[in-house]
């Protein structure tokens, strides 16, 4: 699935002058000599357009200027451009993608399934166990912040290869270690290396499917995270029981799992990022013609990596502080995640104190998540006919419909699920609860996704325009999401929950929780009802749209 080298046309575009547009040309790649300048006469004259090769040199009445530069372009169709690659080839690199999500996933319902045998080994307490525990989270909440820039230097497949190499090592490092301090090392790199490449499958969605396209990927993206967590549960439960296994060889597969992953993405992964293939084609034609001149427009006024990491860092904060849709989104995301969280490690404590449930027993309970995933992408898929349907009159809220259903959903399953895990109640109620729970957390992960690169991107942005501002505007995106919600919130609340369900009892710690679901109920709500008139007060789509009317007067000017 590489690059072919067959002589397929693309665009090559010279800037005539510093404040008219580009010129565009159907310029063959091969054979190359017919773009070597050497053999033009008169080639040290200055031009204002360029010359067509398909034309006669000599005929020619305007010469291009040796100083020029050349920019390499896809046209539109090529087929090596990933937003027209086959609709096979699409799904390939979509489920390759969503698979090193798969692998890093499992990490921590799998390492809370061994917490008994590892206090026991390494003869040290819970509470450093759920430090454990927690570092992953942290790890993969803020070190994306300053690593998320990379992709857009070196492209996405060397991080998604490196990303998965070193995440192996970390579980081989974590396998290996005989005190707790060494498992946290290992814990908060694993969680970095797994955010790393976990944060780009947005981005690699993004590069290949169209704005349109995107519900199904992003919901089978969520769907591949929440089946694999639940999935690794269930085996890990398992393999804690076993007392020649337990929670050694939980990270043994783990690192089998992720050095698997690594040598076959070695063989089928491709890149994706459209500049990075026009980098490369770029640098193929200046080593076949000998000249320099072929480059990627915007390569110029590209910004410096530490200037792209700095606005990866402070951007996402600048957002939940100035950007009311954002801020809304990052309170809802923040408090489901660190539920998210807090049930998972409590599915073991419920039902092994109150129905008696060993660990392996407790495992199976993680089928709920595989249920509400399996209910989220069906819910998906009625969403993506609702979105298409009403797209035209409410905009990018019309992905907030299944989102408003999931917020009276949310506080109903935490609260069926603290009352009904009793003694005195059948234990399938509360697994209802959970059920509907996942389900939750599902639709709301990949709404979010979803959502926020549909209010960033007005659908009336240019073509260049667009596509400038949406890689920017995803990064600072997926770092809102890390780190509001995914980072920090997975990082405190298990820390005192524990404390929570010990002094208040599983029902009323619940309870709590499923009173502040009731109060975030509005914000779905109001998003999809004032969505329209939040955005009119939104500093960045209101910059978005003065670029775009700037261009179309530039346009109509250059027209005239």
């Amino acid at each position: 699935m590489g690059m072919d080298n067959a002589p397929e046309k693309m665009s090559l575009m010279r800037l005539s002058g510093p404040s008219t547009t580009a010129t565009l040309l159907n310029v063959p790649i091969s054979p190359v000599k017919t773009l070597s300048f050497e053999t033009l006469p008169d080639a040290h004259k200055s031009a204002s357009t360029i010359v067509s090769p398909t034309d006669s040199f000599f005929a020619a009445s305007t010469i291009v200027s040796p100083t020029d530069s050349f920019y390499v372009e896809f046209q539109r169709g090529d087929p090596r451009n990933p937003i027209n690659y086959s609709w096979l080839r699409k799904w390939c690199i979509t489920l390759v993608v969503c698979a090193f999500n798969g692998i890093t996933s499992p990490a921590t319902p799998s390492f809370a399934m061994g917490y008994g045998s590892m206090m026991q080994d390494l003869n040290c307490t819970r509470f450093e166990a759920t430090v454990a525990y927690c570092l992953y989270s942290l790890g993969f909440g803020i070190v994306p912040l300053f690593t998320s820039s990379l992709s857009e230097e070196v492209g996405r497949r060397p991080i998604y290869l490196v990303s998965a190499f070193l995440g192996a090592m970390c579980n081989v490092l974590a396998t290996l270690s005989n005190n707790i301090q060494t498992i946290m090392v290992a814990r908060v790199l694993g969680g970095a290396f797994a955010s790393t490449g976990a944060i780009l499958v947005g981005g690699t969605i993004a590069d290949i499917w169209e704005p349109h396209e995107r519900g199904l990927p992003m919901a089978v993206f969520s769907m591949v995270s929440m089946v694999t967590t639940g999935l690794g549960s269930i085996i890990s439960a398992w393999l804690e029981l076993d007392p020649h296994l337990q929670w050694r060889w939980i990270q043994r597969i783990q690192a089998i799992v992720q050095g698997t992953y690594f040598l076959l993405s070695l063989l089928i992964m491709e890149e994706t990022r459209s500049q990075i293939i026009l980098r490369h084609i770029a640098k193929k034609l200046c080593k076949e013609t000998g000249d320099d001149r072929y480059r990627v427009r915007g390569e110029e006024t590209q910004p410096k990596l530490s200037t792209m990491i700095k606005t990866s860092c402070t951007r996402p904060i600048m957002f939940v502080l100035t950007e009311p849709i954002v801020t809304s989104i990052c309170i809802w995301v923040f408090f489901m995640s660190g539920v998210l969280y807090v049930q998972i490690g409590s599915v073991s404590g419920v039902f092994k104190h109150t129905y008696h449930f060993n660990v392996g027993q407790s495992g199976l309970v993680f089928i709920t998540v595989i249920v509400g995933s399996i209910l989220g992408l069906c819910a998906n898929v009625y969403q993506d006919a609702l979105y298409r349907k009403y797209v035209s009159q409410r905009g990018p809220e019309a992905r907030l419909y299944i989102a408003c259903l999931v917020a009276l959903l949310l506080p109903t399953s935490i609260f069926i699920y603290a009352w009904t895990a009793d003694p005195r109640i059948f234990w399938m109620w509360p697994v209802v609860g959970l059920s509907i729970f996942m389900f939750c957390s599902f639709v709301s992960y990949q709404v979010v996704f979803v959502y926020l690169a549909d209010w960033q991107v007005p659908r009336t942005v240019s073509l260049i325009i667009s596509v400038k501002h949406y890689l920017l505007m995803q990064l600072w995106s997926n770092g809102v999401f890390c780190f509001g919600g995914s980072g920090l919130s997975s990082f405190g609340f298990p820390l005192f929950s524990d404390t929570m369900f010990n002094k208040l009892t599983y029902k009323w710690a619940n309870t709590i929780f499923g009173g502040v679901a009731v109060i975030l109920i509005p914000v779905p709500f109001v998003l999809f009802l004032y969505g329209p008139s939040l955005r009119k007060y939104s500093t960045v789509c209101n910059q978005l749209m003065q670029v775009e009317e700037k261009t179309a007067i530039e346009s109509r000017d250059d027209g005239a």
